[in-house]
């Protein structure tokens, strides 16, 4: 009976001391601050278009801002979700391909992206200067996630005063949406100050599933069936190149872009770019995660480093 009762009280006391299989996970809430631009028909140097950054214009690379939640599953994978507001525009006439400059359209869009992306650790240092102090870590990421997206492209009248919605214009005679889906990608760091400051840095590349970003993707439209469905302003933005040719009589000539020629390019869809720094606040409870890291902390005395320290 004896032994029954300490091979009970043994395994009682096993059990007690092992980590609880649900503990509480860390948690973040921050802030992006960036910038954003695009991929897609309008921008480009001397040659058609051209994949991935090279036919970016820096020039009209505009504001990305949002706040974002992550989780910290475990050690090597965390689980990011956020809301991203931002601008992209491109404009014809900074092209250097003529052309586009003939073609003369232009366009901004104003857009959310709600996201959730699973992140993994690439690599990692949880004594950032191997002090022994565990004041400041590193953390470098990669993720790829999928995201909801609204969209809205807006243009002028040969580049000058108000924009005009384009999507219920129908410019090219074709319906689509203002809501699509993105696969965002991309890598990112941060550092942890004092276990609660998390500074980062944030880069992600968005392959979209429209090729209306910009509202160019197909042909011109006959000016007779757009006048009868849009209007008059339809008629006007959807083919600007008589204005471009009278500032510049050696453009491609206006016959050029008539209906049924070439308006855009319906085989690659248009993507964006967010760069970002962020900031979040980490919310530390009684968890293994934190107690495995900061249990040789009492107070404001250290009692020394431990060199298997994780997190």
């Amino acid at each position: 009976m004896q032994r029954r009762i300490l091979l009970l009280a043994a395994i009682v006391g096993l059990f007690l001391t092992q980590p609880k299989l649900h503990a509480q996970y860390a948690w973040d809430f921050g802030i992006h601050v960036g910038a954003a631009n695009y991929l897609g028909e309008m921008g480009g140097k001397d040659q058609p278009r051209r994949d991935f950054v090279w036919d970016m214009k820096l020039s009209q690379t505009r504001w990305a801002i949002g706040g974002f939640a992550r989780r910290k599953i475990n050690r090597m994978f965390s689980v990011n979700g956020g809301l991203m507001y931002m601008r992209i525009q491109g404009a014809d006439a900074l092209s250097t391909y003529r052309p586009r400059v003939g073609r003369n359209l232009n366009f901004r869009n104003d857009m959310f992206e709600l996201y959730v992306r699973p992140e993994f650790t690439i690599f990692q240092d949880n004594d950032l200067g191997g002090r022994g102090r565990y004041k400041t870590d590193f953390r470098l990421f990669g993720y790829v996630g999928i995201a909801a997206l609204y969209h809205s492209p807006k243009g002028q009248i040969n580049r000058e005063g108000s924009f005009y919605d384009l999507q219920p214009l129908r410019t090219e005679l074709v319906d689509y949406s203002n809501l699509s889906v993105a696969i965002p990608a991309g890598i990112g760091f941060h550092f942890t100050k004092k276990r609660r400051h998390r500074f980062g840095w944030d880069m992600g590349w968005r392959t979209t599933f429209t090729d209306y970003l910009d509202d160019a993707s197909t042909v011109y439209a006959d000016p007779a069936a757009l006048a009868a469905e849009g209007g008059a302003d339809a008629v006007a933005l959807a083919n600007q190149t008589a204005f471009a040719y009278a500032l510049d009589p050696t453009l491609p000539h206006p016959n050029n872009y008539t209906a049924g020629a070439i308006r855009g390019d319906p085989t690659h869809n248009d993507s964006y770019l967010t760069m970002t720094f962020t900031y979040s606040y980490v919310l530390r409870g009684q968890s293994n995660f934190y107690r495995q890291r900061y249990n040789w902390i009492r107070g404001t005395k250290r009692v020394g480093r431990k060199s298997r320290a994780k997190f």
